[in-house]
């Protein structure tokens, strides 16, 4: 199988060298990641990616799987219009796994990066494993804190000797990835996601008739993937509960998964088909969020769940299931806005209180644009990616690199 490549790779030369205590050339960053559907993890690379200070990194980006299909390809672009290189290995099927595995570590071999970054469970593992021999900093990037049973954790430990630092989304996540994950705990480090809270200022919201939905009805929010850790069936089985205290609301789904049509069928047995509205993938979250009353948030496990951020920067108040990360997030506005994972009249009390009165919904959601914009800027979040590379770099190898001839 080809590699595929978007953008053009310069020719290949070592990352920065120290000459006289000055600093000769850029570092080269290689980031690897599983994916490149929009997802949180993978805008959160991208806009890494990007906005780091051109005159100290010189990134490019390797993509395990294949090129996602348009509309969806929407990262892609955003890199190619930065000029950053893109690789794509092709990886579509786990029997794929030692293909992929020999063309990554001959790109980085190709490439020659000064510190490989990973995002994301395969990523971490195969990035982990690829980078080892080549004597350079291993990065990678603990975004969830899994709850189901795989290999992910075992074989992540197997790997925290090669890695010179993990980067933990939130500090639970890094208690998870002490306690349960057994990571050496010196080379856990916490750097939050970030959000442009400008993409979500003064946006113009959708109308609910564009959603093929009557005009005049109120909007409750979910937006994620339609698997299990996101709960989106436990969320249609309150609805009937919802719907019954809240008449002028209707429950709107943006999001694609293997649950997408089982959830359709659940809501026509529980009788709420027609307040319930599965809009799979949208590329419009913004026009979204600035229609709707509230988002929800249904997950079993999280990181920190880059879509409450984007409610945050959109003034939208959230009412979240007590994950990690989502009180770190909402910081002195979690008490109202977070209720335990399994407590179904705590939510959709919270639901409902939130969403009839304009009033606490408001003052909510100006208090967590207010945080976001604050505590969770992308600037912030590139300047602290920015200091541990710099931190790393400078610090003298054990093993001698393999582009050092």
């Amino acid at each position: 199988m080809q590699i595929q490549s978007s953008g053009n790779l310069v020719e290949c030369r070592p990352g920065r060298k120290f000459v006289s205590g000055a600093l000769s050339l850029p570092s080269r960053i290689a980031f690897c990641i599983t994916t490149l559907e929009p997802g949180g993890a993978e805008r959160q690379l991208v806009e890494l990616a990007t906005r780091l200070p051109r005159d100290r990194f010189e990134p490019a980006v390797v993509v395990l799987a294949a090129r996602p299909r348009p509309p969806r390809d929407t990262l892609v672009h955003t890199l190619d219009r930065n000029s950053i290189p893109l690789v794509f290995l092709g990886g579509r099927h786990v029997w794929q796994t030692l293909g992929v595995y020999r063309r990554l570590g001959s790109w980085l071999e190709n490439w020659r990066p000064a510190l490989l970054q990973c995002f994301l469970a395969h990523a971490n593992i195969l990035g982990a494993y690829a980078g080892r021999r080549l004597g350079i900093p291993i990065v990678t990037g603990i975004r969830v804190a899994e709850q189901r049973l795989n290999g992910h954790c075992w074989l992540q430990r197997r790997t925290d000797a090669f890695v010179q630092k993990h980067v933990c989304v939130s500090a639970s996540v890094a208690d998870f990835a002490e306690r349960v994950m057994r990571l050496a705990p010196d080379k856990l480090i916490v750097i939050p996601n970030g959000v442009d809270t400008e993409r979500f200022r003064n946006v113009e919201p959708i109308p609910p008739t564009e959603l093929g939905i009557s005009p005049g009805r109120r909007l409750i929010l979910f937006v994620g993937r339609l698997e299990a850790d996101k709960r989106p069936n436990w969320l249609i089985d309150r609805m009937p509960a919802i719907a019954a205290r809240l008449p002028n609301h209707d429950l709107v789904i943006a999001g694609r998964g293997p649950l997408e049509h089982q959830l359709g069928r659940q809501a026509e047995r529980l009788g709420v088909a027609g307040r319930v509205h599965l809009m799979g993938w949208r590329p419009d979250v913004p026009r979204l969020l600035a229609a709707a009353d509230l988002l929800v948030l249904t997950s079993s496990s999280e990181g920190m769940p880059n879509v409450v951020l984007e409610a945050m920067a959109a003034a939208r108040p959230v009412i979240a299931t007590q994950v990690h990360g989502v009180a770190e997030l909402l910081g002195d506005g979690a008490a109202a806005q977070v209720v335990p994972s399994h407590d179904t009249e705590a939510f959709v009390d919270a639901v409902v209180r939130v969403a009839d009165d304009r009033g606490l919904a408001t003052s909510l959601g100006h208090d967590n644009r207010d945080r976001a914009e604050t505590r969770f800027s992308l600037g912030a979040t590139a300047d602290r990616y920015a200091s541990l590379y710099d931190s790393l770099l400078r610090v003298p190898r054990s093993k001698k690199s393999v582009f050092d001839r």
